[in-house]
């Protein structure tokens, strides 16, 4: 389980807490999906579970322990990441990068097993990516570099995923096949936290939201509780209708436009 508990996140120089007292699980088993406009701590919460945020109250936990608390080994063994930004550092082909997955389970003298060998086939397959295998990375386009960066992550085999914004670059076919997977990987038993702005997608596949504004949790539930016109358009700033879906009764959020102000002409002088 992923668990953060009154977490409070500090930058430099900032005014206030990017992230103050928030506090939410996700469970094993279960979809729990982070959203929230831009700026409202989404990714900082990713941050301090990667241990790269200043946390000065509060903690981030996997399954009951202290992120803080475990070796990179340890961590990178409990929690799977796919970040919102990330460049290569050097090109590799497809299948050596998502091998980089299994490096936690390997250290720094044993050698790939067949059991690692099947991991990357299966990760490769599940991210839709197993055409690309023999691809170098910085051949691939920016839908395809964000696939193969969640193939890395399900190499891991870790017992909880978090992804933020990991359909980015995608298609509606890819972003949907990315969706399904992610649900899969929830009903097989990992705690899949997934950071998304496409509202209308997590209200279809969530088991659960918590909806971030201004760094703290503004309200949390089934997407039936958190879609509610009047809160979204008061976080989002922005008028909306929230319907439900007719393929499969989800809440769908259409946001509208608002009234356009035209100037006003000038009266000419009279002469």
């Amino acid at each position: 389980m992923i668990a953060v508990t009154d977490l409070v996140v500090s930058y430099p120089r900032a005014r206030g807490n990017a992230v103050d007292g928030v506090t939410f699980a996700a469970e094993r088993g279960r979809l729990t999906a982070l959203a929230g406009p831009n700026g409202s701590g989404k990714s900082s919460i990713v941050k301090a579970l990667l241990r790269r945020a200043d946390t000065p109250r509060g903690t981030a936990t996997i399954n009951g322990t202290d992120v803080r608390t475990l070796s990179h080994v340890e961590l990178a063994r409990s929690l799977a990441v796919v970040p919102q930004r990330e460049d290569a550092a050097f090109p590799a082909q497809v299948r050596e990068y998502v091998a980089l997955g299994r490096y936690p389970h390997l250290g720094l003298w044993r050698s790939p097993s067949r059991e690692d060998e099947i991991a990357v086939d299966e990760a490769l397959h599940h991210a839709g990516v197993e055409d690309l295998a023999l691809r170098d990375t910085d051949a691939l386009s920016g839908g395809e570099w964000q696939r193969v960066r969640i193939a890395r992550a399900l190499a891991q085999k870790a017992l909880a995923l978090v992804l933020d914004e990991p359909t980015t670059f995608l298609d509606v076919a890819h972003e949907m096949a990315i969706f399904e997977l992610l649900y899969s990987l929830s009903r097989a038993g990992l705690a899949v936290l997934l950071v998304s702005h496409q509202l209308n997608l997590v209200a279809r596949f969530a088991d659960s939201m918590v909806l971030l504004d201004h760094g703290k949790v503004a309200i949390r539930g089934t997407p039936a509780e958190v879609m509610r016109a009047d809160r979204l358009e008061s976080i989002y700033d922005w008028p909306v209708v929230v319907s439900r879906d007719p393929a499969v009764g989800a809440p769908s959020l259409v946001p509208l436009r608002r009234p356009m102000q035209l100037p006003h002409p000038k009266q000419s002088d009279q002469t």
